[in-house]
C-alpha cells in the first residue's frame, strides 16, 4: 500500500511550483490544494517525506511535492483528487491480490523465502500448506510483493512456527 501511495505522489505532484521552505512542511501544518482549499494536515515528517492525512487516507509525499502558498504548504491536487488517486491505487492492488490468491498458488514469505502453496480459500480464511504443515491465515495477511509474487506478510520461519503450534 505504501508503494502505491508513493507512486501516486510521484505522478500526481511532479509539477509542484516553488518549493516550500523546510520549516513550512512540519507536523501539524495544514496542506492546501491548487485553489487554496485544505487538503489535510501533515502528521509526520521523516526520511525526506511528509505524510498528509486527508481524513480519509494518510499519503506520504516527498518533500519536493510541497510548494509554498500564502496560507502554508501547497500541493498540485485537491483533497478529492488525492483521495481518488489513493482509492484507485488501492483498488488496483486489491484486484491484483484477488487474481493471485487462488488455490495452488505459490507463496513467498515476507523475507522472500518459499512459504508454501495455497491449499484452500473459504471467505477471508486462506489455508497455506507450508513445509511444516497447514496454517490458516486471513486474506489481509497477503500482498503482492515488488517482484509481482504472492507474499504472506510473515516470514517463512514465522509461518513454520505457527504450523508447529508455536510462535516466532
Amino acid at each position: 500500500m505504501n508503494i502505491a501511495k508513493l507512486a501516486i505522489a510521484a505522478v500526481a505532484l511532479a509539477a509542484t511550483p516553488a518549493l516550500a521552505a523546510p520549516g513550512d512542511v512540519a507536523v501539524g501544518a495544514t496542506v492546501y490544494g491548487p485553489q487554496g482549499n485544505p487538503v489535510g494536515q501533515i502528521v509526520t515528517v521523516e526520511g525526506g517525506q511528509a505524510v498528509v492525512d486527508t481524513g480519509k487516507h494518510k499519503v506520504p509525499l516527498g518533500m519536493d511535492a510541497y510548494g509554498k502558498g500564502e496560507k502554508g504548504p501547497t500541493i498540485t491536487v485537491t483533497k478529492e483528487q488525492l483521495d481518488g488517486m489513493v482509492e484507485a491505487q488501492l483498488a488496483e492492488a486489491a484486484a491484483k491480490l484477488n487474481a493471485a490468491l487462488v488455490t495452488g498458488a505459490a507463496v513467498v514469505g515476507a523475507n522472500g523465502a518459499s512459504a508454501g502453496t495455497i491449499k484452500s480459500i473459504t471467505g477471508d480464511t486462506v489455508v497455506l500448506e507450508s513445509p511444516a504443515g497447514p496454517v490458516a491465515l486471513k486474506r489481509e495477511h497477503f500482498a503482492i510483493n515488488a517482484g509481482g509474487a504472492l507474499m504472506a506478510l510473515f516470514t517463512a520461519d514465522q509461518i513454520a512456527a505457527s504450523a508447529k503450534g508455536g510462535t516466532n
